[in-house]
């Protein structure tokens, strides 16, 4: 399944930027990025989607650049917080791997952060630092990618809260997924 930019506008309003995702996407795309997020930031993001999406999802790297990238300009404090976090990331993997996160094998990435305990850590901007980056980086990733169309239909969510499917949608059967 690819993510299109139908998908991208639609995350993008999910997390509260419906109004300018149209002027964030055509800057993004014309490279006029003005977020504190650098290419290594966005390199490392890409690094985590790709170890907490599905293996079926195509088109993750311009997707989390665009929503990433978009978002941060939108949301500077945001920005900080999320550098913050994959700033801990890549101290806590060169310290195990003498390498940052977006270095290793996506194996190596997956059991990292397992064993930094991310999959268990409770979500908490202010908690700790492992908590943090399952806020910033993993939740958040997360939340761009099933509030879109293509992300919930993965999971099995036809119509995800915002997207219009008719009545129709509502009243048959859950199809059985191949």
């Amino acid at each position: 399944m690819k993510l299109s930019r139908r998908d991208l506008a639609k995350a993008l309003g999910a997390a509260g930027i419906g109004v300018g995702a149209g002027v964030g996407l055509r800057s993004v795309q014309d490279g006029e990025e003005s977020s504190e997020l650098d290419e290594t930031d966005l390199a490392t993001l890409v690094a985590v989607a790709r170890v907490v999406y599905p293996s079926g999802v195509d088109g993750v790297e311009s997707f989390v650049r665009q929503f990433t990238q978009t978002r941060a300009a939108a949301r500077p404090d945001r920005a900080s917080e999320v550098s913050s976090a994959i700033e801990y990331l890549n101290t806590y993997t060169e310290t195990l791997e003498d390498r940052p996160f977006r270095e290793l094998s996506r194996e190596r990435q997956a059991a990292t952060l397992e064993r930094m305990g991310v999959d268990t850590a409770d979500a908490d901007p202010d908690g700790s630092d492992t908590e943090r980056v399952r806020y910033y980086l993993v939740n958040d990733l997360l939340f761009a990618l099933y509030s879109t169309p293509t992300g919930g239909e993965l999971v099995g969510i036809e119509n995800p809260m915002g997207h219009p499917g008719g009545t129709e949608s509502y009243q048959r059967r859950p199809q059985p997924q191949p």
